[in-house]
């Protein structure tokens, strides 16, 4: 069977049918030479994530509110992805953007969310990033080097996530 058929298989119903939607994005090239800002943000539990010691691993930044229609459609093909490549392998990190960590643990525990969700409590890491669009994703190597960001939503369960997240894998072209 291959990887997106998996993909697929492993998706929840209800879920998968959230995140198939025909919603436009962009995959644009991180700039040249332009280092990824350190990043750190508390989970829900205030366990502190830092960027920098996932090294060693890709990692999908996922930038999301729980009021952006596109970002919860998303979000389960997200959860699919991280289940196929394990946390060793790839790191799906659910960035909240600015809202109450109640507002945020209600929307992980009414979807049954198991990734980790990291909270951006006054938005400066977006910022930071230059995320002004929401859902954006940000994906980075293992050697910490953001390679790409993907502004609005895409099937993470789909043909063009996998050469994305695959890409993540293989030597940089620049």
């Amino acid at each position: 069977m291959d990887r997106r058929t998996l993909l697929r298989s492993l998706a929840p119903v209800g879920w998968l049918a959230a995140g198939t939607s025909h919603a436009q994005h962009a995959v644009t090239d991180w700039p040249a030479g332009q280092a990824l800002p350190a990043i750190e943000a508390p989970d829900l539990q205030g366990r502190p994530w830092r960027l920098a010691d996932l090294r060693g691993r890709a990692v999908l930044l996922n930038f999301w509110a729980s009021w952006c229609e596109p970002c919860r459609a998303e979000m389960p093909t997200l959860q699919v992805l991280a289940d196929l490549y394990g946390a060793e392998q790839l790191a799906v990190l659910a960035l909240n953007f600015k809202e109450a960590p109640a507002t945020v643990a209600r929307f992980v525990q009414r979807t049954g969310l198991r990734l980790p969700v990291l909270l951006d409590r006054d938005g400066a890491i977006a910022r930071a990033c230059a995320v002004k669009v929401f859902p954006s994703t940000l994906l980075i190597a293992p050697d910490g080097r953001a390679r790409q960001r993907l502004r609005g939503e895409l099937d993470w369960t789909g043909a063009e996530a996998e050469r994305l997240v695959q890409a993540l894998f293989a030597p940089p072209t620049r």
